[in-house]
Formats: C-alpha cells, sequence, structure tokens
C-alpha cells in the first residue's frame, strides 16, 4: 500500500467517525425540540437564545481550554475569524426562523426550513463548479420527498405564500450557507476556534437583539432544565461536533445526514410526548433513510468539498 493509499483510507475512516458525529448532532437537536417547545411559552424567544448561547460559550471555553493553550495566537485568530462569519448565518437563520413562526404555521416551518438541505449541496455545487452525482441527487430527491410526507399533515392548507413563508424561505438559506462557509473554515483552520467563534457570536448577537425585544421568563424548572440541555448538549456539544465532523465529509452528506433531525424529533415526540404515528411519518421517515443510505453507500470522493 502506497503512502498515498494509507493517506486516502485514514481519510475515509475519519469521514466514517465525522458522519456518525453528525447522526449524533441530528440526534441532539431532534430529541431536544420537545422540551424547547415546552419552554417556549415562558420565556421570551431572543433571551431564550442569548442564555442558552451564552452558557453554550462558557462550555465550549472549559472543553477547548486545553486545545487553546497549545494553538499559535495565528490559528486562534483565523479559527475565530471563520466562526465569526459562520456565526453570521447561524444566528440570523434563528431570527429568521423565529420570526417566521410568527406569520405561518409550524408546518410550514419545519418544512420551509429543512429546504436547506437541498440547498446547500446545490449551492455548493454552484460554487464548486460540477455537477452533484447522480446517487447525490437521487438520495437528495429521496431524502426531500421524505420530508414533504413528514410535514404534509401539519403543512397549511391554505393557497398562497405570506410573508412567514417568506422569511422562512430565507432561514433556510440562509442555514445553507451556514453549512457551507462552516464547512469551508472547518477544513482549513483549527475546528475548536471555529466552533467557539459561531457560538459566542450568536450569543453576542441575541445578546444584543434584546434590545428590540426586551427580556421576560417565568422561571420555572422546565424553563431552566431546557437552557441547561440545549446549551450544554444541543449548543456546545453538537456544535463542537458538528464542526469536527463537516473537516471530514462533504456538505452534501452533511446536509442529508441533518434530514434525520425531524425523524429523531418525531420518534421524540411518539415516546415522550403522546403523538401517533401516521402512513406520512412513518413512509416520511423511511423515504429520509433510503435516501441517506443511497448516497452513503457510494464510495465518498476523497478530494470533493460538496
Amino acid at each position: 500500500m502506497t503512502a498515498a493509499d494509507r493517506a486516502a483510507e485514514r481519510t475515509l475512516t475519519h469521514s466514517t467517525k465525522a458522519e456518525l458525529a453528525l447522526a449524533f448532532v441530528a440526534l441532539l437537536w431532534g430529541t431536544t425540540f420537545v422540551i424547547v417547545r415546552g419552554a417556549l411559552p415562558r420565556i421570551s424567544t431572543m433571551y431564550f437564545l442569548s442564555v442558552r448561547f451564552t452558557l453554550a460559550t462558557a462550555c465550549m471555553c472549559l472543553l477547548f481550554l486545553p486545545a487553546f493553550r497549545s494553538m499559535s495566537l495565528r490559528d486562534l485568530r483565523c479559527g475565530l475569524r471563520g466562526g465569526f462569519a459562520a456565526g453570521v448565518f447561524l444566528w440570523l437563520g434563528y431570527v429568521l426562523q423565529t420570526f417566521g413562526l410568527k406569520y405561518t404555521t409550524a408546518g410550514n416551518s419545519g418544512f420551509l426550513t429543512g429546504l436547506y438541505i437541498v440547498v446547500a449541496p446545490l449551492i455548493g455545487a454552484a460554487f464548486a463548479r460540477r455537477w452533484l452525482q447522480p446517487a447525490e441527487l437521487g438520495g437528495l430527491a429521496v431524502a426531500t420527498a421524505g420530508l414533504v410526507l413528514l410535514a404534509a399533515p401539519n403543512v397549511s392548507a391554505q393557497y398562497g405564500v405570506n410573508r412567514g413563508d417568506l422569511l422562512t424561505i430565507g432561514c433556510a438559506i440562509v442555514f445553507a450557507f451556514h453549512l457551507l462557509v462552516l464547512g469551508h473554515f472547518s477544513k482549513r483552520e483549527r475546528f475548536e476556534a471555529v466552533a467557539i467563534g459561531q457560538v459566542a457570536l450568536t450569543a453576542v448577537l441575541s445578546s444584543l437583539s434584546l434590545i428590540f425585544e426586551p427580556p421576560a421568563a417565568t422561571w420555572t424548572a422546565g424553563v431552566v432544565f431546557a437552557i441547561v440541555i440545549t446549551g450544554v448538549f444541543a449548543t456546545a456539544v453538537a456544535f463542537a461536533f458538528q464542526t469536527w465532523g463537516q473537516k471530514y465529509t462533504t456538505v452534501t452528506r452533511t446536509a442529508l445526514i441533518f434530514a434525520l433531525e425531524p425523524v429523531f424529533a418525531l420518534v421524540t415526540a411518539v415516546a415522550v410526548g403522546g403523538e401517533k404515528l401516521t402512513i406520512y411519518s412513518v413512509t416520511g421517515g423511511a423515504l429520509i433513510l433510503c435516501g441517506i443510505l443511497l448516497v452513503e453507500l457510494r464510495p465518498q470522493r476523497v478530494d470533493t468539498q460538496v
């Protein structure tokens, strides 16, 4: 085995671990949806985001302290700069999604936000000036059909597109760019600095937004629990894993793996929230899994960035 072959084998091993880490991120986000939904009626949205991301920033500082001590000032500065770039899109996506929910249904919001799963690979392919492979296009198409079926029972029956839908479509585009920007910098800079940079900037911007939405909260055990769970696990741990994971895999695979988030959310809602499975949800979840497998069973090209 040549040196190039050994390097390719190591890369593929890293990509497998990275994609498992990204699946774990989707699990964290999906299973905490019920917790967040229960807490938001008792705390204003931007206040929740501000506290959540501030706690996550503190946790990341502790988590990455050994790495920061051994990191050169240049590496830290370049990584933070990349994280700040990703953080702008991360924060803007949350804002557009939140305000969009005021004018559209939860079903519409969930489905339209999920469009980033399709948009990100297409934008990435355009920037890379290459066509997506047939397996990638097929996997995206099958997973998108699954998303449509998952959302079908809750999507508004009204005709036309309202401003909430437009805001949420903007949110999907912004989240797509977040995936692309994060993938770009995580491959080039120290992932620890990139990860904490995006989370810290989101905390700062969310806190500054309290000028426009004054903080309000009823501090119950459920609210505190939601902040701790989402701040530590769904933000600090999740974004650390996502930033590291995107270092070793492509935007297309990342987007498809994140299509598991609504599947995990559905399983949690059934197990904890008492929701019932329907033919739509079962078929939709199965299609998402099939779409992911269609791409995952195709050997990954180690030189691709999309």
